[in-house]
């Protein structure tokens, strides 16, 4: 419950951040593929993925 409701506070802070975790994390897929789908060059995704993946780790600490 607490990682969907992080990620919910993510999409409305920044939705292509959300949907990148949702696409890796969730489906599986390789930020190659991931990046394509989304339409943003690999190094964009390689760049989000670790902004979010941080985020979400502070919000689940309680750090927002």
């Amino acid at each position: 419950m607490a990682v969907s409701e992080a990620l919910d506070r993510l999409a409305a802070h920044d939705p292509e951040a959300a949907e990148l975790i949702k696409l890796r994390f969730f489906t599986g897929l390789p930020n190659v593929e991931a990046a394509a789908l989304l339409k943003i060059p690999e190094r964009t995704a390689k760049r989000r993925w670790a902004y979010a993946r941080a985020w979400l780790l502070e919000e689940l600490k309680g750090g927002r």
